[in-house]
C-alpha cells in the first residue's frame, strides 16, 4: 500500500454526500486538499482551499485549481466527483434537468480534468478518479438520460488512461451502486423511499476511492464497480 501522506487533491462536489466522505477521508490519511462545490464549504478542516465553483463554469473550475496549486504547490490526485441525477420515464424529464445532468457530470468531469491535468502530468505519480456510477456501465429503467451521462464518464476516463498512463498519471473509474444520501432528492427519489435503507454509505466510496489511491504505482485499477446486496439485478 502507498502512502498518501503528503500529496495534493482536489475534489469537486465536495462539500457533501460522497465528495464529502472522499475529502474527509483523505484528509485523515495526510492529503493536502482542494475542495470546490457550489457552497465553497471547507468542512472545518484546517489549511484547506475551499472554493466556490460551478463545474459547468470551465473559468470557475480552473481558477479553483490555480488557487489548489498556488498555495499547495503541486497537485497529485484529481476526484472528479461532483454529479446530479434524476429519475423517471425519459419523455417525463423535463429539459432543463436533461441539459443539468449532461453538463454537471460530463462538461463538468471534463473541464475538471482539463484543468488539473497539466499539473497532474508534472506529478510524477498523479491519479485521476472519476466516481460515475454502476449507471454507467449498464442501461437502468427510468435512468435514461442519467445513465447515458456516467457511460459517458466511464468512456472518457477509460479513453484518457490509455493517453496519459504512460506519463505517470493512472485513471480509475469508481462505479458504485445505490448510495443513501440526498442526491436526487425531490427527482424521483424521496426520504420515506424503502429502497434508501439497503444502499450503501458514502463513506463506503470513500474507502474504495482509497483503495485506488494507495495501490502501488506499478498498478492500474482500472474501474471498481460494486453495489449494495439489495439493488435488483438490471441489465
Amino acid at each position: 500500500m502507498t502512502s498518501l501522506q503528503g500529496k495534493a487533491a482536489f475534489v469537486t462536489g465536495a462539500s457533501r454526500g460522497i465528495g464529502r466522505a472522499v475529502a474527509l477521508a483523505l484528509a485523515e490519511a495526510g492529503v493536502e486538499l482542494g475542495l470546490a462545490s457550489r457552497s465553497g464549504e471547507d468542512l472545518g478542516l484546517e489549511g484547506v482551499v475551499a472554493r466556490a465553483c460551478d463545474v459547468r463554469q470551465p473559468d470557475q473550475v480552473e481558477a479553483a485549481v490555480s488557487a489548489t496549486v498556488e498555495k499547495l504547490g503541486r497537485l497529485d490526485i484529481l476526484v472528479a466527483n461532483a454529479g446530479v441525477g434524476a429519475y423517471g420515464p425519459f419523455l417525463d424529464l423535463p429539459p432543463d434537468q436533461l441539459e443539468e445532468m449532461v453538463d454537471v457530470n460530463v462538461k463538468g468531469t471534463l473541464y475538471a480534468v482539463r484543468a488539473a491535468l497539466p499539473h497532474l502530468l508534472e506529478s510524477g505519480g498523479a491519479d485521476i478518479v472519476t466516481v460515475a456510477s454502476e449507471a454507467g456501465r449498464r442501461g437502468l429503467p427510468f435512468e435514461a438520460v442519467y445513465c447515458a451521462s456516467k457511460f459517458a464518464q466511464v468512456g472518457f476516463t477509460r479513453a484518457l488512461d490509455h493517453e496519459v498512463r504512460e506519463r505517470g498519471v493512472r485513471c480509475t473509474n469508481v462505479c458504485p451502486g445505490g448510495v443513501a444520501t440526498d442526491f436526487a432528492m425531490g427527482r424521483g427519489r424521496t426520504p420515506e423511499m424503502p429502497e434508501l435503507a439497503g444502499m450503501m454509505r458514502p463513506e463506503d466510496v470513500a474507502e474504495v476511492v482509497l483503495f485506488v489511491l494507495t495501490r502501488p504505482r506499478s498498478h492500474r485499477v482500472l474501474e471498481t464497480a460494486f453495489r449494495p446486496v439489495t439493488e435488483p439485478s438490471w441489465g
